[in-house]
């Protein structure tokens, strides 16, 4: 890894008294964001949330040289989930990030997305468990309201570029840019950008992919911003204390309708449920089905009939996923193929049938069984470290030997 120097020194008068440590990050803070000219004569818009990632972009975006507009969209006001530590885009949050702002002398817009956000993200992430499928709404989230407001307005502003704190890398080469797993794959948020097209990754410039994240908070405490310690994001923002079934049964009041938890195999009536609401393709905790002869795990979800289905684990084994409205990032590249099929998942061996891209469908073919591949999360394909695309899974095919 490169070791750097930036020092925050663009606003020396909003910096707290004393030397400044030495954070190794690039040789200098304007090559961090790809510009096109002089940084003088550029504007970089920052996406704020109010987090630390995002406030350290912020400040290297100032110490760069280049006009900065940091814009925070306010995307829900859910009760707790406002003041809960590790949220973004609401309450105490947005509090954050015009602090920072404020102490690095750069301009900071609000702007209200909350009509967009329910509609777009919440409602759909109800409509999705009540359909038996299992959502994820940062992606839907990123893909929506998040980059393309965010693009519309940076562009509207004039600004050369929109940068955000995700920890993923943009790499340019002959073909044009390409998106890359982070430096550090603990913090990689590759799986969640999947969605990103080619002209928003021209576009965008993400600053902390090659960092690993005790750097980044070093820098924010080396700036002296109020939030270098506040704590990561956890969960999804809009839900209070990781009580998603609460959100989407207060959406949907029909989503704690009772129905029956049934043998996948052999069709027998084990017990019954609150709500399929409560309830993920893989999940084995919280049945509440005692005295069976071996562990049992969700191997699927009927949404109109209110079944929860269970059955042991070698049912949750599958060896292809039909996968819907797939983007593609650049040109396919020759070679192996890896997927991922969920957040935490690690990347497995696949090949494609099809063509990937431009909303259609295609096959993926994992090269041993997979399992816990649930319908409604996201397949994302990489090549090495390089993200290709991705899209929902619809369906799955299980192993029947």
């Amino acid at each position: 890894m490169h070791r750097y120097v930036v020092a925050f020194m663009t606003h020396p008068d909003l910096l707290e008294p004393g030397p400044m440590a030495a954070s190794p990050i690039g040789p200098d803070a304007a090559a961090l964001f790809d510009l096109p000219r002089a940084a003088a004569d550029c504007r970089i818009v920052v996406a704020m949330s109010g987090g630390v990632d995002s406030s350290v972009v912020a400040a290297l975006a100032a110490a760069s040289g280049a006009e900065v507009i940091g814009i925070t969209l306010q995307l829900y006001d859910y009760g707790a989930a406002t003041g809960r530590k590790g949220a973004c885009c609401a309450g105490d949050d947005i509090r954050d990030a015009r602090a920072v702002a404020d102490r690095l002398g750069i301009a900071h817009y609000v702007f209200d997305h909350e009509s967009a956000f329910r509609e777009e993200v919440v409602e759909q992430f109800a409509d999705e468990y009540l359909a038996g499928r299992t959502p994820v709404p940062c992606i839907r989230c990123n893909m929506g309201p998040k980059f393309t407001d965010l693009f519309r307005m940076a562009r509207e502003l004039g600004a050369d570029c929109l940068a955000t704190g995700h920890y993923v890398r943009r790499m340019m080469t002959a073909e044009g840019a390409q998106l890359h797993r982070a430096f550090d794959p603990a913090r990689d948020q590759s799986y969640f950008l999947y969605g990103t097209t080619d002209a928003q990754l021209d576009y965008l410039r993400f600053p902390l992919g090659g960092m690993p994240k005790p750097q980044v908070r070093e820098l924010a405490e080396a700036a002296g911003l109020r939030n270098a310690a506040k704590p990561d994001s956890q969960d999804i923002c809009f839900v209070p204390d990781g009580n998603y079934a609460a959100i989407v049964t207060k959406v949907r009041p029909e989503g704690a309708a009772p129905g029956n938890i049934v043998h996948a195999a052999s069709g027998a009536v084990l017990g019954q449920h609150k709500g399929i609401v409560h309830f993920t393709v893989g999940q084995r905790k919280g049945l509440e089905i005692g005295g069976q002869p071996e562990p049992l795990y969700v191997i699927g979800l009927d949404g109109a009939a209110r079944e929860v289905r269970v059955g042991p684990k070698r049912m949750l084994a599958v060896h292809a996923a039909r996968v819907k409205e797939t983007n593609r990032i650049g040109p396919l590249p020759e070679g192996p193929l890896t997927a991922k099929v969920r957040s935490m998942a690690q990347p497995v061996p696949v090949t494609l049938e099809g063509s990937l891209g431009d909303g259609g469908a295609v096959t993926i073919r994992f090269a041993a069984p997979e399992y816990g591949v649930a319908p409604g999360q996201a397949a994302v394909i990489y090549a090495g470290d390089r993200v290709i695309g991705g899209g929902w899974i619809d369906s799955t095919e299980k192993v029947t030997a």
